[in-house]
């Protein structure tokens, strides 16, 4: 008997054929470690599929274009932030054009940024809070 595929995963996979010409571009830049990080495509996150997901740091990127910003898109788009968030994962958007301007540029921003997030903290700042007057 075949192997049943949950949905999301064969949504994934298809994605994975059809990817959007700034998710193209952005690819080329971040596959196979090219941009010293791992990264996934099109993958399923819970019942939803993202367009990119670096497993090492728990962040996913999106790729947002202007279909996000009609009809019902808002809502969902804000239901699928929460339940990503509340899984403990960090979002980062970057619109589709800045991408189709200098793919470049948006995957050396990306990296930059995912590789040192804003929460984490210098190795020094690591250790337990000083003593009260040792400030």
């Amino acid at each position: 008997m075949p192997r049943m595929l949950r949905p999301e995963v064969a949504v994934a996979r298809k994605l994975r054929r059809d990817l959007s010409l700034p998710e193209a571009l952005l690819w080329q830049r971040l596959r196979g470690k090219q941009a010293g990080l791992k990264f996934r495509r099109q993958h399923p996150v819970g019942p939803y599929v993202v367009d990119f997901y670096c497993p090492s740091l728990k962040t996913i990127i999106e790729i947002d274009g202007e279909a996000h910003n009609r009809e019902d898109r808002p809502i969902r788009d804000a239901a699928r932030a929460f339940f990503i968030k509340e899984n403990g994962f960090q979002i980062v958007h970057v619109s589709a054009l800045r991408v189709l301007k200098d793919p470049d540029a948006a995957a050396e921003a990306i990296v930059a940024y995912v590789a040192r997030p804003l929460h984490h903290l210098p190795e020094e700042a690591n250790g337990p809070p000083p003593r009260s007057g040792e400030d």
